[in-house]
């Protein structure tokens, strides 16, 4: 069985004439690294953020027919409790931009370790142990400093590690990464992605990953979803999809691929 099975999932917004996602499935199984791609504006996040129902269901409503199954639970269906259990413990999500999700006004440190006491039975000082360790398996040198530091004083790509930190501090078993990568620079981007793959092969973590970057999908994922305005156009492993793609939309956005030679 499927640890995470996306099915007809349509996504329809007040006042919109059509879905902005209409019948999309996806299926990642464990310890599987499941690449989402498209352009701006194809579904792939509010796609994404249905798995922990984090759109706005004020101004949207879900398909009739839409499952969101996680281990067996269908989440768009699962109880404000089940949510609260789920989210930040069996499901994590690493946002594009860290500062809109880090409280400016509270130390990093104690930002994760709320997370992870939320999700655990471990005392105060049992959770900042874990942190700690937390932030070194993400390549932050001097964890003890940086627990005590505030947002504006890291740098973007120390900041995304904490994010990352505080995505697997409670070891999920699927972490969703929404272009988790896309503000970083080149070097810290390669150095983030070294780090979420030596995580998920070590703790056999399942990733979605939501992109618009091939190279982050040659280099992470192990299949491919492609996203067009709002549908799924083509599914397979990543080297069929990077080398023989079957679709024009996959053809286009491959072309549109800088290259350094040719």
């Amino acid at each position: 069985m499927s640890l995470l099975s996306i099915e007809k999932l349509r996504i329809t917004f007040a006042g919109a004439a059509t879905p902005s996602v209409d019948d999309v499935s996806i299926q990642v199984e464990p310890g599987q690294r499941v690449g989402i791609i498209g352009e701006s504006g194809s579904g792939k996040s509010i796609t994404a953020m249905s798995v922990l129902r984090l759109n706005d269901e004020r101004i949207m409503q879900y398909g009739e027919h839409s499952r969101v199954v996680f281990d067996g639970q269908d989440m768009l269906t699962a109880d404000a409790g089940m949510l609260r259990r789920t989210r930040g413990a069996a499901i994590s999500m690493i946002f594009q931009d860290p500062m809109s999700v880090l409280n400016p006004v509270f130390r990093v440190g104690r930002q994760v370790l709320d997370v992870l006491r939320t999700h655990s039975t471990f005392t105060a000082a049992q959770a900042r142990e874990v942190v700690l360790r937390s932030f070194d398996e993400v390549g932050i040198r001097d964890a003890e400093r940086v627990f005590d530091q505030y947002p504006h004083e890291l740098s973007g790509g120390m900041r995304q590690r904490v994010m990352i930190a505080m995505a697997i501090a409670a070891r999920p078993r699927l972490l969703i990464a929404d272009e988790a990568t896309s503000a970083l620079d080149v070097t810290v981007q390669a150095a983030v992605l070294d780090t979420l793959d030596r995580l998920a092969e070590e703790r056999g973590m399942a990733v979605l990953m939501i992109t618009h970057d091939m190279g982050v999908v040659a280099r992470f994922c192990d299949a491919v979803t492609v996203m067009y305005r709002g549908a799924v156009v083509e599914h397979g492993p990543t080297a069929q999809i990077l080398t023989d793609p079957a679709h024009e939309y996959t053809r286009r956005l491959l072309s549109a691929v800088p290259r350094l030679h040719g």
